[in-house]
């Protein structure tokens, strides 16, 4: 009587299985809103520039050349005045600024994210620019030239997301957690105990040996 006693008094201490997805989905949401609430929004732009052939080059050649250069931009950028055009030191636009390529258009994309719209903006430019005048300098060993395409807007609403936003994902993280949680639970038996005991070869026979009926001495 006193450990089913104490069973269902631990049962009742701890909470029930019913209640741990719903629980995680809710912790979930909550941290999700507190991020989305105490972050930074954070706004990008992007500018584009386009990599084209000088005159007796090969055209297909634009493409790899687009490749190259987006792959070293912010190295061209760092060690050029892009820093001085965009008013941000080296480690920031390093920070800030990724670049992006087309397997099939000799085209560079160059996004800046930045707390400031306005400095978002400068920064794309300013490595746009810095590809620009780089490829100038080279065109006589590269054959291809960087010419801008398409300046940087500013940005109107940051890509960041919303507090709303971050209690769905954190919700919904939540109630994963909690699913894994229950699955990889161990199962308890009718007796209490979480595995049920398998006996090994070794015990199956000693305990056959023990259930048999010995034989009677007379």
């Amino acid at each position: 009587m006193k450990a089913v006693l104490s069973r269902a008094s631990a049962r009742w201490r701890k909470p029930g299985r019913r209640w741990v997805v719903p629980g995680a989905v809710l912790l979930g949401a909550a941290a999700g809103a507190g991020y989305g609430l105490v972050q930074t929004p954070q706004y990008a732009a992007t500018s584009y520039v386009i990599v084209v052939p000088a005159e007796k080059s090969d055209p297909a050649a634009a493409v790899g050349f687009a490749t190259a250069y987006g792959r070293v931009a912010l190295d061209l950028a760092v060690t050029g005045d892009a820093p001085v055009w965009a008013g941000v030191s080296a480690r920031t636009l390093r920070e800030s600024v990724q670049t992006a390529t087309s397997p099939d258009a000799p085209m560079i994309a160059v996004t800046a994210r930045s707390p400031q719209p306005s400095k978002a903006v400068a920064m794309a430019d300013g490595v746009a620019r810095a590809l620009v005048v780089n490829s100038t300098h080279a065109q006589g060993g590269t054959g291809v030239k960087v010419l801008p395409f398409s300046r940087a807007t500013a940005p109107t609403a940051p890509v960041s997301p919303s507090a709303p936003l971050a209690a769905m994902v954190g919700g919904s993280a939540g109630g994963l957690i909690g699913s894994l949680a229950l699955l990889v639970r161990p199962r308890r038996t009718g007796s209490g105990e979480r595995y049920a005991a398998v006996p090994g070869p070794a015990g199956a026979q000693s305990q056959a040996a023990a259930q048999a009926p010995r034989p009677e001495t007379v």
